[in-house]
């Protein structure tokens, strides 16, 4: 089963419902006609997703109970910072001392943040963003599942292993019986609520096609559906939300013009930023950021990254690290360094310390291991787990030797809940009331 929780409804009103966890108040928004006060619900990205009986609710909150103050517990621990107590440089205390009272920081200090090496400093950055983390969301962490049905792309991005130039991808679109299988199996087997369908940007799916697909997995098993499959176009974005898509996961990369058409030849950033725009006016979540250490980015670029997706509305934030792929033109670059991107998380959660939720990519856990765990204690809280099937998912080659890539989803999903746990994480994926 994956991490989640149900919560009882308190109040309804104006589409928006009041739900209960062990006496915590939690906002989601409703769109299920037959939601009344004294139900169980589960939500994800604070939208309702389903009702579920009390008998099952019951079952499930007798479980989680304990272990739910102990999570609390765990976190408030593994939050705690003492600026005072620091043996450390008078500059960085003061900036962290403003950053951990909310106060907005200048874009000299945020850069001087982004540019800290002394590994005690970079920790005291860490901990300051993940005290900001608690203090916001508490111990909320949300889990996400991902579903790659295709690794076609028409597109030539410099960066990405899919692109349309790679002539040594085997690809692979998958059929509309196997994503409904897969999706199934994610929501009805391991327990997901909340799915993201990803892929190139594929022509060999009709927006038609697509919308079919969403709003049968809607109907079959009720989840969260986020989509990224690239800019389908103002139209295409109506049609899926009217089939019951709910998310956007569409990155800019990079908010620098010049190195956005530099990365993407024949791309427009304007035309990726209307995408953002008009899917936010639409009523989808926006799910957004940059990629980090792509050659010729300045750390000014890097911050502007972050002031953009805040611009866009992002309820989470996606910044992963370049790693350069063999079959593309910048394979013989350098990649950037883990600790590089946990500097660009932390500050991110400095700069929307009350809105945004904060991803921890499998790229980052690519790079390293330990990554993951680093994220979530430098103010990050979510994630997204691969259920794409094992014979399809190593060929979504965007870069190589993906972590996870041959792991199956019940290995997966242990690994991750014990993590969580170790962490005092708790799946309660709503607004704060």
């Amino acid at each position: 089963m994956c991490y989640a929780i149900p919560g009882k409804v308190e109040k309804i009103e104006d589409g928006t419902v009041v739900v209960d966890y062990f006496g915590e108040k939690r906002k989601a928004h409703n769109e299920l006609a037959e939601i009344s006060v004294g139900d169980y619900i589960y939500a994800q990205g604070g939208l309702v997703v389903n009702k579920i009986s009390s008998a099952e609710a019951q079952s499930i909150l007798a479980v989680w109970k304990e272990t739910f103050f102990q999570l609390q517990e765990v976190d408030l621990k593994l939050s705690r910072l003492n600026l005072g107590n620091q043996d450390a440089d008078q500059k960085l205390l003061e900036v962290l001392d403003k950053a951990s009272q909310s106060q907005k920081l200048s874009t000299e200090e945020l850069l001087y943040l982004l540019d800290l090496k002394d590994k005690k400093k970079v920790e005291l950055l860490f901990k300051t963003a993940n005290f900001l983390r608690q203090k916001y969301f508490k111990n909320s962490c949300c889990v996400h599942g991902i579903i790659e049905i295709s690794n076609y792309c028409r597109r030539s991005c410099q960066y990405c292993g899919i692109a349309s130039y790679n002539q040594e991808l085997k690809r692979y679109r998958m059929t509309k019986d196997e994503i409904l299988q897969a999706a199934k199996e994610a929501i009805q087997i391991h327990g997901f609520k909340s799915l993201v369908l990803q892929s190139g940007e594929d022509c060999g799916y009709s927006i038609d096609e697509l919308a079919d697909i969403i709003k049968q997995i809607k109907e079959k098993t009720p989840a969260l559906i986020l989509i990224s499959f690239g800019e389908i176009g103002i139209e295409g974005l109506e049609k899926l939300y009217q089939a019951g898509a709910r998310g956007l996961l569409l990155r800019f990369e990079s908010s620098n013009p010049v190195l956005y058409k530099k990365i993407h030849p024949g791309m427009d950033l304007t035309s990726r930023l209307d995408h953002l725009r008009k899917a936010y006016e639409m009523g989808y979540l926006i799910l957004t950021g940059g990629l980090v250490g792509l050659p010729g980015q300045s750390k000014e670029d890097i911050l502007n990254d972050i002031f953009l997706s805040k611009e866009q509305h992002a309820q989470m934030f996606s910044f992963g690290p370049f790693i350069p792929h063999p079959h593309t033109p910048l394979a013989k670059e350098d990649p950037v360094a883990a600790q590089e991107i946990i500097k660009v998380l932390a500050v991110a959660r400095i700069i929307d310390n009350t809105h945004a939720k904060i991803l921890v990519t499998t790229a980052l856990e690519t790079l390293n291991q330990e990554a993951l765990r680093g994220g979530l204690l430098a103010g990050a809280n979510s994630l997204m787990l691969n259920v794409t099937p094992l014979d399809y998912r190593m060929l979504y080659s965007i870069y190589p030797d993906r972590a996870h890539q041959s792991e199956g989803s019940i290995e997966q999903i242990e690994s991750t809940v014990a993590l969580l746990r170790s962490l005092g994480r708790a799946p309660t994926d709503l607004e704060a009331f």
